[in-house]
């Protein structure tokens, strides 16, 4: 785990993904948890789940009959995390690379600015990781910030992230892993989305 930036300080990470948002988290990932296709009753995993604000969200959508599962390498944001979690929600300190899951346990794999935390060697292990512990015919949504279209976007991206955006290539990590692409596409102010399927046979 030691390829991952881990946000130790909950709070302030939570103040600057506000700012990061310009007020729009909300309505951006309640946007992302939809077009997940999240249904109630979906036992559903965040990887990459940091202080569980999209956790939180996907929760509310899965309703008091579903559950909502989250992952992050820093205990700090687990912490943080389980502290202000929904009935319904539950954290635990792990990786991307290695989740602690049986195979096919989850309906639903979601995940938000968490893979250009991951070392580009250990990427691939990752997406194969979250196509493992979904049920067949079970969905992916990931999203992470789209490639830059000029130096203002460039350095304000730089500015929330902590470090310089990178072009993650979702869609090819998602087909690479065995996944059939549903629909890739982005999200204002700065996120691209691909969202997929593990076959069901």
């Amino acid at each position: 785990m030691n390829d991952h930036m881990h946000v130790e300080n909950a709070r302030r990470y939570e103040i600057s993904s506000a700012i990061g948002f310009a007020g729009q988290r909300r309505r951006v990932y309640d946007g992302l948890v939809r077009r997940s296709g999240v249904r109630p009753g979906d036992r559903v995993l965040d990887v990459g789940s940091g202080t569980g604000y999209l956790s939180g969200r996907a929760a509310r959508a899965v309703g008091p009959s579903g559950s909502v599962e989250g992952v992050d390498p820093s205990e700090a944001v687990v912490a943080y995390a389980n502290e202000h979690a929904p009935p319904n929600a539950t954290f635990r300190v792990a990786g991307a690379e290695q989740l602690p899951y049986d195979d096919a346990s989850f309906d639903l794999v979601l995940s938000c600015l968490a893979v250009h935390h991951i070392s580009v060697a250990e990427r691939g292990r990752a997406f194969a990781e979250m196509f493992r512990v979904l049920k067949p015919g079970g969905r992916l949504l990931v999203a992470d910030f789209r490639p830059p279209s000029g130096r203002l976007s460039r350095l304000a991206i730089r500015a929330f992230s902590g470090h310089a955006a990178e072009q993650v290539g979702l869609a090819d990590l998602a087909v690479d892993a065995g996944f059939y692409i549903v629909e890739t596409g982005s999200r204002r102010p700065f996120l691209a989305f691909v969202r997929a399927t593990r076959p069901a046979g």
